[in-house]
């Protein structure tokens, strides 16, 4: 008749076999919303820079005659080291949940079960925010004033932490994020409707 299709189950989505190819779907809980609309030419601008540092060691060595194999490989290596110093983490948010992607691995927290968030001030401000399951995910507060979704993500999950009892530190880092979002994004109201 015609070729048998199988259905199997698995622990992130659902992966439906037809023949030879395969197709895994998100279920809706892990689903992304919102993301970081700057990562991209944040990242570009670390990819750039480290090829910029590494490039003109290279070519200020070469100018000199002094360019081999060993040194070509340290200024190559130099410029990669840049790139990863400079990559910025992808924050990204779903029902319930916010992450922040580096290099080599991801950060999560479920926010409706958020006990712990801080502000760590110093040379570049972050945002540290604590789960029930242990999750900690620390990320620049700008990430989420210059991205209304993402905060909007967030804020909604720390009002269900607070409602059920489990958020109790913390609530005056954010309180004082979401007067910066609201006042920036007024402005930007107001900007765009001519009335600045």
């Amino acid at each position: 008749m015609g070729r048998r299709q199988t259905f199997r189950l698995r622990a992130r989505g659902r992966e439906e076999h037809h023949g030879r190819k395969a197709a895994t779907v998100r279920p809706p809980a892990d689903r992304v919303l919102a993301f970081d609309r700057g990562w991209r030419r944040e990242a570009r601008s670390a990819w750039w820079c480290g090829a910029a540092l590494g490039g003109a060691l290279l070519l200020v060595d070469l100018a000199r005659g002094g360019l081999d194999w060993p040194r070509g490989c340290a200024w190559t290596v130099l410029g990669a080291a840049l790139v990863a110093i400079l990559w910025p983490p992808r924050v990204t948010a779903g029902e319930n949940w916010l992450s922040a992607r580096g290099l080599l691995r991801e950060q999560r927290v479920r926010t409706d079960l958020l006990t712990r968030v801080r502000r760590a001030d110093g040379m570049a401000p972050r945002l540290i925010l604590r789960d029930v399951g242990g999750g900690r995910v620390e990320l620049d507060p700008r990430v989420l004033a210059d991205n209304p979704l993402l905060w909007h993500r967030l804020d909604t999950g720390v009002r269900r932490s607070r409602a059920s009892g489990l958020l109790r530190d913390g609530t005056a880092p954010l309180t004082a994020l979401a007067e910066r979002v609201d006042g920036e994004g007024a402005r930007r109201l107001l900007k765009a409707a001519g009335l600045d």
